[in-house]
């Protein structure tokens, strides 16, 4: 069961996500302060209106708090029957109210602080709350600050409201003004859904500016990933200095460690060179004395053995397989020779060929490397088919598979485990010393290769697959 991961492991994924949450919480605060910034532009407009109506009200208050209605003139859509525009003055002569026929809500006592005047409203300035109180108005009235106010009427219609306290000396008389709050909340709605999809829009294209910008900017990163599997590959020996200045070190760091291990490992192949020469000499006097003494075959047998294990080991340290740029080698050719060859070898054996090979294929590995896994495959197909192989190669990406089948009897899967074990022979009737597999499996782990056994499902038999860096 795969388990869901919270930060993505990749570092596009990480980058990506970081890029849009940033972008949806900047989208998001765009989005609230532009609609707070248009309900108080709206609101003004509100507030305005209503506050008007207050002043022409605190005028026609008499210092006995009684209202002369004569002055008491009522702005356009207040007062009208069944409007939501409407005012009231309340205070120690009693209520006095527009007229209207909707009732009017209880009023929402003010707050304790006074909200900031309004500038269209200059019925008296607000109080420095540390300079001096505010001086009486005329015939000893004196005017507070406004105040603002949200209330419901009994329908449900929201409605908004401005208050002003005027002290006369015979108590406080209280003002007001109160207005539909639709009409500020509906050009808020109509402007906010343009408002929302433009910030949709953006955001869409911010999404995209981010996917360009994350793939050209980590664009690097996948040039240098290709540039270490030509390097595994064998196709070039350094990965190219010209880098961004970012990655600049890293690059330094790896072409010094794979200098460090081209160096490392040519120094142990010069001693097993050295050690392969050492004992070659030895093992072919060994061998002509054996043969003068007339030794049996056993003894002769493991010498040949230890020979062909030094022979071997020789060879490997004349190979180039450090990891720099490989010889091209064809696989066509390499294997028809062989072909020829195992023909001769095994004349007594009819075998059936069937070779697919496209002519432009070749791999990245030194020719005896090639010959000596291949020669040893086709030598146990051959001995072990009964009439038929087949050998094809096709391209895959930078790899090259390379299969041999045969129709003889296979191996289970626990006689393929024990094929590629060193000297370990599953055929003790044939001539064989048991090492043909795992030399073949260790040359091609040495050039970057993998070896896999298997059946045959159109031979039925043994199925040997090679997957081998090409070189194009």
């Amino acid at each position: 069961m795969t388990r869901f991961r919270l930060v993505p492991r990749s570092l596009f994924g990480r980058m990506l996500v970081i890029a849009g949450l940033s972008t949806g919480f900047a989208l998001l605060f765009a989005g609230i302060t532009i609609g707070n910034v248009l309900e108080r532009f709206v609101m003004r407009g509100l507030d305005e209106r209503l506050d008007a109506q207050v002043a022409v009200l605190a005028r026609a208050v008499r210092p006995d708090a009684t209202l002369d209605r004569t002055r008491a003139v009522d702005l356009p859509d207040f007062g009208l029957p069944g409007s939501d525009w409407s005012w009231q003055v309340e205070g120690p002569a009693g209520r006095v109210d527009s007229g209207t026929t909707r009732p009017l809500p209880p009023i929402t006592p003010p707050a304790p602080k006074p909200a900031p005047p309004i500038d269209a409203a200059p019925l008296t300035p607000r109080p420095d709350p540390e300079g001096p109180p505010r001086p009486p108005g005329p015939g000893g009235r004196e005017d507070h600050a406004l105040h603002a106010g949200d209330t419901r009427d009994r329908s449900g219609e929201r409605l908004h409201s401005r208050t002003l306290d005027v002290t006369t000396p015979r108590g406080t008389v209280t003002i007001t003004a109160i207005g539909p709050r639709r009409i500020v909340e509906e050009p808020l709605r109509e402007a906010m859904i343009p408002l929302l999809g433009s910030l949709a829009l953006l955001g869409v294209g911010l999404a995209l500016a981010t996917l360009l910008q994350l793939r050209f900017g980590l664009r690097p990163l996948r040039d240098l990933r290709t540039s270490l599997a030509a390097v595994r590959a064998g196709t070039e020996r350094h990965v190219p200095d010209e880098q961004p200045g970012e990655l600049q070190p890293l690059v330094t760091e790896l072409n010094a460690l794979i200098d460090q291990n081209a160096a490392g490992l040519a120094h142990a192949r010069q001693h097993v060179a050295n050690l392969a020469h050492g004992l070659k000499t030895p093992l072919a006097a060994l061998s002509l004395k054996l043969a003068e003494a007339g030794a049996d075959n056993d003894v002769r047998d493991m010498v040949d053995q230890i020979d062909r294990r030094v022979r071997h080991h020789l060879g490997r340290a004349r190979a180039d397989a450090t990891g720099g740029a490989r010889t091209r080698t064809p696989i066509g050719p390499a294997v028809d020779d062989l072909v020829a060859v195992l023909h001769r070898i095994h004349a007594d054996r009819p075998i059936a060929l069937e070779i697919a090979i496209p002519a432009d294929l070749a791999v990245a590995i030194d020719p005896q490397d090639l010959d000596e896994m291949i020669g040893n495959l086709l030598d146990n197909a051959w001995r072990h088919a009964r009439g038929a192989i087949a050998i094809g190669a096709e391209a895959d990406g930078p790899l090259l598979s390379l299969s041999i089948a045969d129709d003889g009897t296979g191996l289970g899967d626990t006689a393929i485990a024990q094929a590629m074990l060193p000297g370990r022979r599953l055929d003790e009737h044939g001539d064989g010393h048991g090492f043909g597999l795992s030399i073949t499996r260790e040359i091609v782990e040495l050039n970057g290769g993998t070896i896999t056994l298997g059946r045959s499902p159109e031979l039925g038999g043994l199925l040997v697959r090679l997957v081998l860096p090409q070189h194009r």
